[in-house]
Order: structure tokens, then sequence, then C-alpha cells
């Protein structure tokens, strides 16, 4: 699989382009600030977009979303519960458990509430690469301080989905930089006081 990571914005946001080939299909995850760039390398590798994925819908993560699904003619999708607490576009609301295609890639939508009401990740279990949003990053995890968060939901995301994750899956995560579970185990204090809790 291949991502294209594109930083944007006063709080560096990571938006990313998945695919596997030019000329293949792709998806858009989290467009918070850009449409220029990602639009341009879309159109470069000859990318068919088949959505524009969000793994919650805070500002920095999907304030783009719009105007990309509107470029490409494809749909916003976020997590159902998203949409107690966004003003904005979800054209399809995922309820976790479904897939997606990617040219052969199976990726596999999970509900991962707690930095948000409906947050989810997208795991690519064949490339063993996740994209968590504002789930977990290398060193910590996501605040639970915003409208829809809870710290109850979150140390439930923490204990059944993302400690679930072997130690080769690589997290991208909706800031900084991507890391191993086997390294997130090793320096990320939120996440194991979440699990030993």
């Amino acid at each position: 699989m291949n991502i294209e990571r594109i930083v944007c914005g006063s709080l560096e946001a990571n938006c990313y382009i998945v695919y596997r080939r030019d000329g293949g299909a792709a998806y858009i995850i989290d467009p918070g600030y850009d449409v220029a760039q990602t639009e341009e390398f879309v159109k470069t590798h000859g990318l068919n977009v088949g959505a524009v994925l969000l793994t919650h819908t805070h500002h920095d993560h999907a304030g783009k979303s719009a105007a990309l699904a509107d470029i490409f003619g494809v749909d916003v999708c976020a997590g159902r519960e998203e949409t107690d607490h966004y003003n904005g576009r979800v054209d399809r609301a995922f309820d976790g458990g479904e897939t997606l295609e990617l040219d052969g890639e199976t990726i596999h939508v999970l509900n991962s509430p707690g930095h948000s009401a409906g947050g989810v990740c997208y795991f690519a279990e064949k490339a063993r690469k996740v994209f968590t949003g504002d789930t977990i990053f290398d060193i910590d995890t996501g605040y639970t301080h915003f409208p829809g968060s809870s710290a109850n939901r979150m140390k439930d995301t923490m204990k059944n989905v993302v400690d679930k994750w072997e130690n080769d899956v690589c997290i991208y995560p909706g800031h900084g930089d991507s890391a191993n579970m086997k390294r997130v185990r090793e320096i990320n204090q939120e996440f194991l006081d979440y699990i030993s809790g």
C-alpha cells in the first residue's frame, strides 16, 4: 500500500492519500486543510478516488472534506455518532464492521470512540497499517475533553480495539509520525495506563 502524507494547518494535521498503484483506486483520509496539494497528487498519479474517509469530524480533519468530495464526485464517510456533533457533510455513516476495497486490499472500519463520539479507525489488515486519527499517537492518546468525548469510551477502545493490534501493525495518526505497535507499547504511557486500569 502506498501512502502519501500531506501535513497542513496550524495544528499540522495529517491528511493521507492511500492507493496501491498509479492509475488505481484511492481513498483520501482526513483532509482538514488542504485541497490543492491533494487534488494535484491525485491527478498526477491518475488515481480514482473512491471516497473521502474521516476518522472523526473535528475541523482540522474534516474541514476540506466536502470540497474534495465535490471535486472527485464521491461521498464523505464518517462514523454514525459523529453526526450528533457535526453540522458538516456526511454522505455515508459507518456503524463499524464495514469493509472497503482498495484494488484487492480490504480496509476494515473499526469503531474507536473516545476522542470523539463516533471516531473510527481504518485498518488495512494485509498491509498491517491502520489510520487512527486522534485515537492514538506514538507517544500519547487523543484528548477526551471535547463535546462527545469520553475517557471511559477511550479506555474501552484502547482495551478492546487498539490493544488487539499486533506489534507489527503500524499506526498512521492524525498528527505526528507513524509508529509500529511494538514501539507504541514501549513509549506510550497513556495507552499503557488505559489498558492496565
